[in-house]
């Protein structure tokens, strides 16, 4: 077995066995101890993680034979490594709870003073609003009421527009029926014309026969 390999072993072992007694220790601990205990945690941890690379490296350099023997010996190694990182990271999280509860409760006190503020100042942003949609049912009233008079203007313009068309109307049938009945004694003049200028050629064409007439038995005697 390569020696190189067999001193990045010795040093894992090590590491892995002092990393597990300090997850141990941690777990009884709290406050500062406990914060300081995680920390040299992490630190080995990433010492560990450096070893297993070195190993890793060191192993896929040797021999085939050699190299799946200690390859499958690495695999152990990652095992057990991945444990301690998954036990340091409870202790880790149950830290963070418990800092999460101690914010929590600090922040519930100084939340607890906030409230009636809040409340206040909430109320005042309520009335505010309520007095700002006040004054818009106001306007939109004054500008329904406004619609509703210029309507009526409106409808009273064209009642008298309408009278004054029927006016004009009437007007226009009492012209029509004048015209008509100025037609008709203009068409009767005429006809009355016609008839006295027949009469009056009748009576010049006899006047004039008879002159003819009397004018020849004159002449003739």
């Amino acid at each position: 077995m390569s020696e190189v390999f067999e001193g990045y072993e010795r040093q894992y072992c090590e590491l892995s066995a002092n990393l597990s007694r300090k997850c141990n220790a941690a777990a009884l601990l709290d406050g500062e101890q406990k914060n300081k205990q995680i920390s040299e945690l992490q630190a080995g941890l990433d010492e560990a993680d450096v070893v297993i690379r070195k190993m890793d490296l060191e192993a896929r350099s040797l021999q085939p034979s050699l190299k799946a023997m200690l390859l499958a010996k690495l695999r152990e190694y990652k095992s057990d490594l991945n444990k301690l990182k998954r036990e340091v990271k409870k202790l880790t999280s149950a830290k963070s709870d418990l800092a999460a509860h101690e914010e929590l409760l600090e922040s519930g006190m100084a939340d607890a003073h906030a409230v009636s503020a809040d409340q206040r100042e909430r109320l005042a942003m309520s009335t505010e609003r309520l007095n700002q949609s006040s004054d818009r049912l106001r306007e939109s009233r004054r500008a329904v009421l406004e619609t509703e008079q210029l309507g009526v203007s409106i409808l009273e313009d064209l009642h008298q527009q309408r009278e004054t068309l029927l006016h004009s109307h009437t007007k226009l049938h009492g012209v029509d029926d004048a015209i008509d009945k100025s037609k008709k004694i203009l068409s009767a003049m005429s006809k009355r014309m016609s008839r006295n200028k027949w009469i009056v050629g009748s009576v010049i064409a006899a006047l004039v026969f008879a002159i003819i007439l009397i004018l020849y038995f004159k002449l003739s005697h």
